[in-house]
């Protein structure tokens, strides 16, 4: 199947996997592709209804995160673990508001 990732920063890319693919699988492929660390990488599904696709679900396949061709994926990154407490992140649920966005 193939999905289209999209990056904060806006970048639009797209993917290919095997429809049999998991969520680490997924991962693996962004990471090769884009050069990025995949052991950080959390992927939101374009719905209304979606959760996050965080480590705890690497293993789950994506027809069961309700991804298939052609779905959109948002792409996020999980802060650093250097002990800072300062990270200009916006949590997930946040950036989704348009709310927020607005001011």
């Amino acid at each position: 199947m193939k999905v289209a990732v999209e990056i904060l920063t806006g970048t639009l890319f797209c993917i290919q996997v095997e429809n049999d693919a998991t969520v680490a699988d997924l991962k693996r492929e962004i990471g090769a592709q884009q050069k990025l660390p995949c052991d950080r990488l959390i992927l939101l599904l374009s719905s209304d209804h979606s959760c996050p696709m965080t480590q705890d679900h690497d293993e789950v396949p994506l027809a069961d995160c309700g991804v298939k061709d052609g779905s959109h994926i948002y792409l996020f990154f999980k802060p650093l673990d250097d002990g800072s407490t300062q990270h200009s992140v916006f949590p997930i649920h946040e950036w989704l508001n348009p709310n927020t966005l607005l001011g």
